[in-house]
């Protein structure tokens, strides 16, 4: 698996596990570690949401 692949996956697991989080706690850990829509936390999202887009990519690639 490539090193940015690898990355893709991270990121959409964090992304995954904190909209978990949201829905059953309603706790978001993302604003909990880097506060309330800073820029920080929205180069978070930001990254999570292009991995999304990137796993799509993964679903299509040969084994």
């Amino acid at each position: 698996m490539k090193i940015i692949d690898t990355i893709a996956l991270i990121l959409i697991i964090i992304g995954a596990i904190n909209w978990g989080l949201i829905g059953f706690f309603q706790f978001n850990l993302v604003e909990a570690i880097f506060g309330d829509m800073t820029v920080l936390s929205r180069i978070i999202y930001g990254l999570v949401g292009i991995s999304g887009l990137w796993g799509i990519k993964l679903l299509f690639d040969d084994k």
